[in-house]
């Protein structure tokens, strides 16, 4: 049995990795490395907190501290390394940008002295679209051979990994693959991320802050689909190759929080616009023509479809929600909105 070592696994996407992984492809062990920050969840999988350590294991460890990933690699007889582990939020990059470079590059580069040294069989570094910058409502998508041009601290950080990535591929040979995903949405998302702010506000009456005028728009993907992604690269990925995952799912903020007030039943008149965060990018796009190519992957889950059964997951887990929206929660939450 080979042994992926997942990093962010308690996190939304790694956690849905997990999940992915441990129902659909039980010929892998999965090891999950978290620090635990405010969005490392443990309840995301606590159906595995007992589950068999020959099949899934979990450590808490900071991607920055490369000699205990190294014993963890060590130990598990690690054979693949995805890199899901990140500061990701870009209001927080904006108020406090030093942890996400720390974390995003620094911390990447450990994960790679580690893959490096252990002759890691492949090497997964989880990106974003965020990287190539800002498109013009009438610009073709983003392809894999642009240029990067982040705009917020966030975008800058994951850019600065991707080039180490490339780098340690390039100079030491190791096989890697990054990859480029649209928004994700979907379970266990933290509610500070458009799609659950807007459902939990929605569900408790409150305002749903839009920024600007709420014309920015942004492709989105749900979760699983991301996952399968993922998987797929991994398995047959061509060493040293960007992929972009996209679903196919453009849309305007606005138009996005009002589909999800139609699916809660709830008046547009909750809607208030607020002013825009500095740097806010116009428009993300992917191109994925080249990992349906290669890979033969597309979006499964269509748009409306997915966010019916995300708003559906929600209201069936309000205990998980609750248990974020706690004091320290609330404070950001007022930080960020509050008389914007």
């Amino acid at each position: 049995m080979e042994t992926i070592l997942v990093t962010g696994g308690m996190g939304f996407i790694g956690s849905n990795f997990v999940h992915y992984m441990l129902k659909n492809h039980k010929e892998y062990k999965i090891v999950n490395v978290d620090k635990l920050t405010y969005a490392g969840n443990p309840e995301n999988l606590k159906e595995y907190e007992s589950f068999d350590e020959n099949l899934y294991k979990f450590y808490k460890c900071d991607i920055s501290d490369f000699e205990s990933l190294l014993q963890i690699a060590k130990r598990e007889k690690i054979n693949y390394i995805v890199n899901f582990a990140a500061e990701s939020h870009v209001d927080r990059s904006i108020d406090n940008p030093d942890i996400f470079l720390k974390t995003n590059i620094l911390g990447t580069q450990a994960l790679l002295n580690v893959a490096r040294k252990l002759n890691i069989q492949r090497f997964i570094q989880i990106s974003t679209d965020e990287v190539y910058g800002s498109l013009k409502f009438e610009d073709p998508a983003f392809t894999e051979d642009l240029p990067l041009k982040p705009n917020s601290p966030y975008s800058a950080s994951k850019a600065s990994a991707d080039l180490v990535v490339r780098a340690y591929h390039k100079t030491f040979n190791l096989p890697i693959n990054i990859t480029r995903c649209s928004n994700n949405y979907g379970p266990y998302q933290f509610p500070e991320k458009l799609i659950p702010l807007m459902i939990n506000n929605a569900l408790n009456d409150k305002e749903l802050p839009v920024y600007g005028t709420g014309e920015n728009i942004r492709d989105w993907i749900f979760v699983e689909d991301h996952c399968e992604a993922v998987y797929l690269v991994l398995k047959e990925g061509e060493p040293g190759e960007i992929y972009n995952i996209g679903g196919n799912s453009e849309t305007s903020n606005l138009n996005l929080v009002k589909r999800l007030l139609k699916i809660l039943n709830k008046p547009k008149s909750l809607i208030t616009f607020v002013k825009d965060r500095p740097g806010h990018d116009l428009r993300y796009a992917i191109n994925y023509k080249k990992i349906k190519q290669e890979l033969s992957w597309e979006p499964k889950t269509k748009l409306d479809e997915g966010l019916k059964f995300t708003v559906d997951w929600y209201l069936n887990n309000q205990e998980w929600l609750n248990h974020i929206i706690n004091e320290e929660y609330l404070k950001y939450y007022d930080k960020m909105y509050k008389n914007r």
